[in-house]
């Protein structure tokens, strides 16, 4: 057991023990063979013309940049130079600089050289033979013009400009079709005063139709001077500004940003790199687009292709774009732009921003709309069964108003033929008085007097009886229910007294005011009293009706109380349903036409039977004020 562990013990000993210097040997022969197969970085030689923060060779710079670093499969190492005795015609200083380009790279020189603009392109090829005569060269940010072709060598490659001012004039016109002045901001550097000579003898042939005021002879503040008093009708062209005509320079875009603010007029370009708000806009070159067909030149040079063999036709402008924010401000229409154009920096109408809740509301109100309507045609539809429900209501309760006025027509005989056959009588009397030798004047009278009186009483009963009988529309008018209460006794008084009936008639001190139709409330009081007394026809117990009025708060109330067999348990939610009756010769309809006329006046009417015998109808209807 012991050898074993020993055993084991010194196995683990030497894995430990060789196995360290193996790994180690291994790490370094893998970071040498990673160090081996990583490329090494191709130098590029930036030169500028100007500087480093000089529009619009900066951008083209970092475009061309960007694009190669995108492009490239190895690292690229860029080392930049900037001419800067292109701001000045002065070649004395040339000299020294070709001597420190050499001494930097005479060694080793750099696998790409790069000139970036005219200036640049100009002295890489006055200086190429004593500049590393067979290193690969790119002539780019520069106009095609600029190139001497003829002494370009194989080693040498053009990714170069086309201007075409002319166009770009004829851009501002088709713009602004009432342009009558066009002033151009050039510089007086070396660069800008060749490009005043290529100005003034291509755009000739628009001296007829506008005037060309030129600005390269004017400091920059005198240019800010006069471009804000331009006259109306005016447009800028905006060239190049490096160096002034009082000899200032002028970095980045710092001179174009204050000709804008203070210009009376819209500015145009030739180059998209001053498409930065300052600006309208205009035919221009698409800086991005030029640096990546020059960028992928550069690429197949430093993977081995001959920079005479690698050719690239030069860029041409791009169809017009225009800064909405610069038309707004001049008033610059979207029908005058040429056709292809686009305008950038649009803001979003008030639809593009906020479609979807537009959408929203609108389609919630067109919801709400329809809801509307249907609930109108569903209110206008029940209005009309409201109507029609008022008419068979008021037919039905004027049919039943017939078959009151039947029962009551022995009443009503009775109570017609007292006052008539008073006045037959009277009538008689006056008559024998008058003929008598001697008529007593007074007493024939007082005789007329009575005789006026019972047709006045014959008229009453009569006209309570075309009330009754008349068919007349739902009419809401405000009254007091005493009134119709009263009104209703006296008529069925001569009813009560024919039938050996007691009524009693209990009203309260207080005003009843109400709203409502005051014959149907009537035929409801009718109703109750002739069924009551139809209850107690055949009972041996008093035979007396009880109404009364009273105030329950805001609600004016009726009862009518009989003392006859009362209605049965189970019945009482059905006495006032169609058809029913307890009655062998009844319809069932007088208390149905009941309810129906009180939920018309928005009142309730119920029915109980009382403790000591019989039943007791309440009719509760709200009160006016």
């Amino acid at each position: 057991m012991r050898f074993w562990l020993f055993a084991l013990s010194w196995r683990s000993f030497c894995r430990r023990t060789f196995a360290a210097p193996l790994v180690i040997a291994l790490l370094l022969v893998t970071l040498g063979q990673s160090r081996a197969a990583d490329p090494e970085p191709k130098r590029v030689l930036m030169l500028q013309s100007f500087g480093l923060r000089f529009k619009p060779w900066t951008d083209f710079a970092e475009y061309l940049r960007s694009e190669m670093i995108k492009q490239s499969n190895v690292p690229i190492d860029f080392q930049d130079h900037s001419l800067l005795t292109a701001r000045v015609d002065d070649d004395k200083a040339l000299a020294p600089f070709v001597g420190y380009l050499q001494a930097l790279y005479g060694a080793k020189p750099p696998d790409l050289i790069v000139a970036l603009g005219a200036p640049a392109a100009e002295f890489v090829q006055r200086y190429r033979a004593q500049l590393f005569p067979t290193t690969p060269m790119m002539f780019t940010s520069v106009e095609a013009r600029r190139v001497r072709y003829d002494k370009l060598t194989e080693y040498d490659t053009v990714a170069a400009a086309a201007h075409n001012f002319p166009a770009a004039i004829d851009t501002i016109l088709k713009t602004l079709p009432d342009t009558k002045v066009i002033a151009v901001v050039n510089g007086a550097s070396p660069n800008e005063t060749y490009w005043q000579g290529v100005f003034e003898r291509e755009l000739a042939p628009f001296s007829g139709r506008v005037e060309l005021r030129w600005y390269n002879k004017l400091s920059f503040e005198d240019i800010l001077k006069d471009a804000a008093h331009l006259p109306p009708h005016s447009a800028i062209f905006w060239h190049l500004m490096s160096v002034d005509a009082a000899g200032v320079t002028h970095e980045g875009t710092a001179a174009l940003h204050r000709l804008s603010a203070a210009a009376n007029a819209p500015i145009f370009s030739y180059l998209d790199g001053f498409f930065d708000g300052s600006i309208v806009g205009g035919s221009m070159h698409s800086i991005e687009k030029g640096m990546a067909i020059a960028a992928a030149a550069t690429i197949r040079i430093l993977n081995g292709e001959k920079a005479g063999d690698v050719k690239v036709a030069p860029s041409q402008f791009e169809l017009p774009r225009f800064d909405w924010r610069q038309m707004q401000r001049f008033g610059i229409s979207d029908s005058h732009l040429p056709p292809g154009s686009t305008v950038y920096f649009r803001e979003p109408s008030v639809w593009e921003q906020y479609s979807w809740l537009i959408a929203s509301v609108v389609a919630a109100l067109l919801i709400q709309a329809g809801l509307i309507l249907v609930l109108l045609h569903e209110h206008r539809q029940r209005q009309f069964a409201e109507v029609q429900s008022r008419q068979r209501m008021s037919e039905l309760a004027h049919v039943n108003r017939f078959s009151t006025a039947g029962e009551l027509t022995a009443s009503i005989a009775h109570e017609i033929n007292q006052p008539l056959g008073a006045i037959l009588t009277n009538t008689e009397t006056a008559q024998a008085i008058l003929k008598s030798a001697n008529p007593d004047i007074n007493e024939v009278s007082e005789i007329l007097g009575d005789i006026l009186n019972d047709d006045r009483r014959a008229t009453e009963v009569i006209r309570r009886m075309r009330s009754l009988l008349k068919k007349a529309p739902f009419e809401l008018k405000q009254f007091d229910l005493n009134e119709v209460v009263q009104e209703t006794i006296q008529f069925i008084s001569a009813l009560a007294v024919g039938r050996k009936f007691e009524m009693t008639n209990v009203r309260t001190p207080d005003s009843l005011p109400v709203l409502g139709d005051r014959i149907q409330l009537q035929q409801v009081i009718l109703n109750i009293v002739v069924n009551g007394m139809d209850a107690m026809k055949d009972t041996s117990s008093e035979n007396r009706i009880s109404i009364r009025t009273s105030r329950a708060g805001k609600f004016a109330q009726v009862s009518v109380s009989d003392r006859g067999s009362g209605i049965p348990e189970d019945k009482l939610k059905e006495v006032f349903e169609p058809f029913y009756t307890s009655k062998v010769e009844g319809m069932g309809m007088g208390l149905s036409i009941a309810r129906t006329i009180i939920e018309a006046h928005n009142g309730v009417i119920s029915a109980r039977n009382r403790d000591h015998g019989g039943a007791s109808f309440r009719i509760r209807l709200p009160l006016v004020g």
